[in-house]
């Protein structure tokens, strides 16, 4: 049977982590999870995890200082270490403190899947020397840089798809990432939530079709993926401060006087 730690203080994040988590593991298998770094060597001690995963930045005591308590009675336990921080003092002491492996936030599902069932293969035996051992400190840990890659695909998804409709939990399904989860990473990522992002991506739209051509409101309300003409009003409104038609009319007025610039 394993017994699987997750050390992780943000709730969206530790939702996540579980649920992956547990779809590898078996019925007879332990999965438990806490915020604190006490809290960490307290069930450490208590169900003696084969595996953990550690985030570094964490309440009571960092997720280092709980890694080096817990190898003073756990010392061939598979640790993970899970951060949003590259730096190399991270990794040097993760190597000193013989960590699986280090992931950097956020992490997609198939990495850490991946990393699960290699720590799983393991067992409770430490990782077999390979020929990185002889390799300076800093390279004997491999760090994986995930950060922004599943949200790069959804922005990519979402530029091919923002004219129809389009929610959250489709996307966040597409790049198979939970949607709780996706939502937060997105605003952190991209400084503006999905909702408004897709919004400002159909206004550009907007414009660019209010410019180009003699459609009626209603149809660029349509063909900007807005069901309700008069919803699209107000969120043009909002945020071009005018309306669609005075868009329109003063787009005009700037590029007939742009011509005329040209020609003389």
């Amino acid at each position: 049977m394993n017994v699987v730690l997750i050390v992780e203080d943000e709730i969206l994040e530790r939702e996540f982590l579980t649920m992956v988590i547990r779809d590898e593991l078996h019925p007879e298998d332990m999965l438990l999870t806490c915020d604190s770094g006490i809290e960490a060597v307290k069930l450490a001690k208590q169900y003696r995890p084969n595996i953990i995963f550690m985030d570094l930045m964490i309440p009571e005591m960092d997720g280092l200082s709980t890694i080096e308590e817990i190898r003073t009675f756990l010392p061939h336990s598979n640790i993970t270490i899970l951060s949003a921080y590259s730096d190399f003092s991270y990794a040097q002491k993760a190597i000193s403190l013989k960590v699986f492996e280090y992931l950097l936030k956020p992490i997609k599902p198939s990495a850490l899947k991946e990393v699960l069932g290699k720590m799983l293969k393991a067992g409770i035996s430490p990782p077999a020397p390979t020929s990185a051992d002889k390799s300076p400190v800093v390279e004997s840990v491999e760090i994986r840089e995930e950060r922004s890659t599943f949200i790069e695909e959804s922005i990519k998804y979402i530029e091919e798809h923002f004219k129809e409709k389009l929610t959250l939990e489709m996307v966040a399904t597409k790049v198979f990432v939970n949607a709780k989860y996706f939502s937060h990473v997105f605003k952190k990522e991209m400084g503006v939530a999905f909702t408004d992002y897709i919004i400002q991506m159909r206004i550009q739209y907007a414009c660019r079709l209010l410019e180009t051509t003699n459609y009626q409101a209603y149809r660029i309300s349509s063909e900007c993926g807005f069901s309700d003409p008069s919803y699209f009003n107000r969120v043009f409104c909002v945020k071009m401060n005018m309306t669609p038609q005075n868009y329109r009319r003063y787009s005009h007025v700037v590029n007939h006087h742009d011509s005329a610039s040209k020609m003389i």
